[in-house]
C-alpha cells in the first residue's frame, strides 16, 4: 500500500474489485442462460424431454434476459450509468416472472423443481449486483448518481 492510502482509498479499491467480479459474473450468467435456454428451446424434441416439465414463459423470459445480463454485465464493466439502471429492471422482472411462477405452482402447474431453484439463484444474483453497484455516499454528480468507481 503506499504512503498516505487511508480507509477511504482501500475501500475504494476493493469496491473496485467486486463491482468487476460482479459484472463479469452477470457476463457469463449471461452466455450460459442464452446457450442452455437456446438448446431446450431449439435444440429440438430431445433438448425438450430432457428439459422435463418447462413452463414456458418461464423458458421464454430467461432466454431472452440472458442477452440482457449480458449486455447490463458489459456496461457495468464499462463503467456505465444505464446498465445500473438495466440490473434494476432485471431484478424487477426476474421478481414478476418469480412470481408468475409460484402462481403457477399453487394452481397446480407441472414443473420442474430446479427451475424454482434457479429462479431463486437468479433473484439472488440480481439482488446481489444491485446492491454491489448501489450508490455511494459522495456519488451525486449534478442532481445524477454516478458509479460508485471509474470506467476505465
Amino acid at each position: 500500500m503506499t504512503a498516505g492510502a487511508g480507509p477511504e482509498t482501500r475501500g475504494k479499491a476493493t469496491n473496485g474489485r467486486w463491482q468487476r467480479v460482479a459484472a463479469g459474473a452477470a457476463i457469463l450468467f449471461g452466455v450460459v442462460t442464452v446457450l442452455a435456454g437456446g438448446r431446450v428451446l431449439f435444440g429440438g424434441a430431445e433438448a425438450r424431454a430432457a428439459a422435463g416439465d418447462i413452463v414456458p414463459f418461464v423458458l421464454w423470459f430467461n432466454f431472452l434476459a440472458g442477452f440482457a445480463y449480458a449486455a447490463a454485465g458489459v456496461g457495468l464493466w464499462r463503467g456505465r450509468r444505464w446498465a445500473v439502471r438495466l440490473s434494476w429492471v432485471i431484478l424487477a422482472a426476474t421478481l414478476a416472472v418469480f412470481a408468475g411462477f409460484a402462481g403457477h405452482i399453487l394452481m397446480g402447474g407441472a414443473f420442474e423443481p430446479r427451475t424454482l431453484g434457479a429462479m431463486t439463484v437468479r433473484t439472488l444474483v440480481w439482488a446481489g449486483i444491485v446492491w454491489t453497484f448501489r450508490p455511494t455516499r459522495g456519488g451525486n454528480v449534478r442532481g445524477r448518481r454516478a458509479l460508485p468507481f471509474r470506467a476505465p
